[in-house]
């Protein structure tokens, strides 16, 4: 397999959207990572490449936690796509770990997620750290969070916030 990781390019788009429509079954993700775009929500936008075709994308956006303090913006990993006939081959894992790399060279502290943790604990993501970040998606044992260095979440408590092109999703 001559998997390739790397930074969206704008003629990605195209296949970045089919990526999505094909991994949910549906357009409503696929609307999304075109809405973060062109709102400027982007921090982190990688590709899975196989001989130069697209195959998954993972997008990283800044979401905000509003607590009785002030507010802290951090990252928010969604959505997390792979072909129906890739998946389970690894792409997806190489996906989030290179993701999660690109995110430690950025300003933001902490990244949250919802979805499996049977899958996402393996990054380190941990519904523990998110319990005290209330979720606009319900509570859960999907809700996690994982600090880009140890401490980040210290003492950090609030309802976190996303950008508007999530509210579909609420």
């Amino acid at each position: 397999m001559n998997l390739k990781i790397r930074t969206e390019f704008g003629d990605d788009h195209e296949a970045i959207q089919l990526v999505h429509e094909q991994a949910f079954g549906g357009l409503a993700e696929a609307k999304l990572v075109a809405a973060l775009r062109a709102g400027g929500y982007i921090t982190v936008s990688l590709v899975a490449t196989l001989n130069d075709n697209v195959v998954g994308h993972i997008l990283f956006s800044p979401v905000m936690i509003r607590s009785a303090v002030g507010s802290i913006e951090i990252l928010s990993l969604a959505p997390l796509a792979v072909l129906p006939e890739f998946q389970r081959q690894g792409i997806g894992t190489a996906l989030v770990k290179m993701g999660i790399e690109a995110c430690k060279a950025t300003r933001y502290s902490s990244i949250v997620v919802l979805g499996d943790p049977a899958y996402y604990t393996q990054f380190g993501f941990s519904p523990a750290l998110a319990c005290s970040l209330k979720s606009p998606f319900g509570d859960s044992d999907s809700w996690m969070a994982m600090e880009l260095f140890p401490g980040a979440l210290s003492g950090i408590a609030g309802s976190v916030v996303y950008p508007p092109p999530f509210k579909v999703f609420e």
